[in-house]
């Protein structure tokens, strides 16, 4: 009890230091501080403590702006804390071998420009941008850490890592987009020296900084909070999303053939929910969401016959529920059967997956595929029809980010 009274005391200590840096205690007045009042700190209390605060009312978007200052406050007490050594098949070995590599190329970047002096203004401009095209797929470490460790996390209660370093994950992209068109837009040698201590430095200390938090506080805390199903579901799913500037291990993809062999993953329907691999829905949630799909969508069963169709308020080609259990080579003109057929057939026999078409019907611009269906083993199910009017698609240019929204 006395333990669990002092790790507490600990606690508010923590959040009143944090409090008061934000009310304008300068850093190393808080630091001065915290190394006196609390001197060991570990990378989960420090993810408790954050997320304390926000359930007190702190606003995310408050802690992601001193982000970077709460960081260099635990620095030295948390680069005393190893983190704990992983398979070489665990999400975090990977994430933690992804850094390596990404710290590789800020080291590249630096290189360059510390020989800047050595290269013509064309020169040095095509050799950063390749360096900085390179660290933009960092992106990718990026989204399976937002993709699948986060999610994991809230569901133990910790949204900060969602509410906190997505939002820096994004300056860190914005940092890189607009690193890159101040590059391009460079045309005297005399403005090199501005752009590289006002956008490139600012960006290479961000994404460092970035791999501190992680190391040190994002992956020890998930350590102690995820359970080992967890983790195999985030190595499962890591797949989707892929990995960047490394290669899977061997043991992980039989790893994840293993748990593909081994897992049931057929859905199952239960007190009108319908609970799937990837989440649940209820059958009064199924009708209105399928018909609220931006696209048409038509199934035909592997017997040809129209099983199902969307019934969206503005559908591109009308269907009447006259259709349902019709062959489907007797829902168009004789003169296109024989294509239907061709189609089909190559699905059956596995020899094709998609076929696309695009034509213009009543004005608008459609965009037509034709997807086989097939289950786990390849065996074909059917046969999926997508219709969507694309004529707004085409016209897209620039960037309308969900941020725009705020305008």
């Amino acid at each position: 009890m006395a333990e669990r009274s002092e790790k507490q005391a600990r606690k508010e200590i923590m959040k009143d230091i944090i409090r008061q840096l934000h009310q304008g205690l300068s850093a190393q007045a808080a630091k001065e501080r915290f190394e006196k009042e609390i001197g060991e700190i570990s990378s989960t209390e420090i993810a408790e403590i954050e997320q304390s605060l926000i359930n007190e009312g702190l606003a995310p978007e408050e802690i992601k702006k001193f982000c970077n200052v709460h960081a260099l406050l635990f620095q030295s007490a948390l680069e005393k804390v190893a983190l704990k050594e992983t398979s070489p098949s665990h999400p975090v070995y990977l994430f933690r071998l992804e850094n390596r590599e990404i710290e590789k190329r800020l080291e590249a970047i630096k290189s360059l420009m510390a020989k800047r002096g050595s290269y013509d203004g064309q020169t040095l401009k095509e050799e950063l941008s390749g360096l900085l095209g390179e660290l933009a797929k960092v992106e990718l470490h990026y989204e399976r850490k937002e993709q699948l460790l986060f999610p994991y996390l809230e569901k133990q209660g910790f949204m900060g890592p969602s509410k906190v370093m997505w939002g820096k994950d994004d300056e860190i992209r914005q940092m890189l987009r607009e690193a890159t068109k101040r590059l391009e837009a460079l045309t005297d040698v005399s403005q090199w020296e501005t752009y590289e201590g006002q956008i490139l430095n600012p960006l290479l200390e961000e994404v460092a900084g970035m791999i501190f938090k992680e190391e040190n506080i994002l992956f020890p805390t998930a350590m102690e909070k995820l359970t080992p199903a967890d983790w195999v579901d985030i190595l499962k799913e890591s797949d989707s999303i892929g990995y960047v500037f490394i290669e899977k291990p061997a043991e992980t993809e039989s790893l994840v053939k293993e748990l593909r062999a081994a897992l049931e993953e057929e859905p199952i329907v239960r007190e009108e929910t319908i609970s799937l691999p990837s989440g649940a829905i209820t059958v009064k949630e199924l009708l209105p969401l399928l018909n609220t799909l931006p696209v048409d969508i038509t199934f035909v069963d592997a017997e040809d016959k129209v099983r199902y169709f969307s019934e969206g308020k503005d559908r591109i080609f009308h269907r009447t529920r006259a259709v349902i259990g019709r062959k489907v080579q007797n829902c168009h003109p004789p003169q296109s059967v024989d294509v239907v057929e061709k189609i089909l057939t190559s699905f059956k026999e596995g020899k094709r997956d998609q076929v696309d078409f695009w034509l213009n019907y009543r004005g608008r611009d459609v965009y037509i595929q034709y997807l086989a269906v097939r289950n786990k083993e390849g065996k074909y199910l059917g046969t999926l029809e997508v219709s969507q009017d694309v004529t707004l698609i085409k016209k897209l240019e620039g960037e309308k980010r969900i941020l725009d929204e705020r305008d």
